[in-house]
């Protein structure tokens, strides 16, 4: 992260930005950046009664969308407030986490009970296991160098 100051000697951040696999990085991030600039009460009012001013709103919509990028930006320009966005994101974001955590428990089950053909070459059998693993693997699942070869 970047951080400028400015000849009237304020300080300007550079905000985290969103990607698929940091979602829950880029949310404290951003949930300290916006306490610190305090605005965070209009995403979580102490008082749930109580509105937030419309500036102290604005500023933390425009916070959320120096963020954010401009694909995840386009969905979000219908939202009004800046409480809309943050709720927005965080479903968009654990939905696609939670398809994400299913995918990689089937395909762990699928490498568990990978098991070698009778009439497979081994090579073919070594790619099967790697194909299996990368993909796992690519869905920010550790396993282990240990754990494949114990397995086979």
């Amino acid at each position: 992260m970047e951080t400028n100051r400015s000849k009237e000697g304020t300080l300007a951040l550079s905000y985290p930005m969103l990607t698929k696999s940091n979602y829950s990085v880029w949310d404290t991030k951003m949930n300290i950046f916006m306490q610190a600039h305090g605005v965070w009460e209009a995403i979580e009012p102490k008082d749930p009664k109580v509105v937030p001013e419309e500036k102290t709103d604005k500023r933390a919509l425009a916070m959320i969308y120096q963020g954010i990028p401009n694909e995840i930006l386009l969905a979000m320009a219908e939202k009004k407030t800046s409480k809309e966005a943050w709720v927005a994101i965080k479903t968009l974001c654990q939905g696609a986490e939670k398809v994400k955590q299913a995918k990689a428990q089937t395909l762990k089950s699928e490498f568990e009970s990978l098991k070698m053909k009778d009439s497979e070459h081994i090579d073919d059998f070594c790619m099967r296991l790697t194909g299996l693993v990368t993909k796992i693997r690519s869905l920010g699942e550790v396993i282990g160098e240990n754990y494949v070869v114990k397995s086979c």
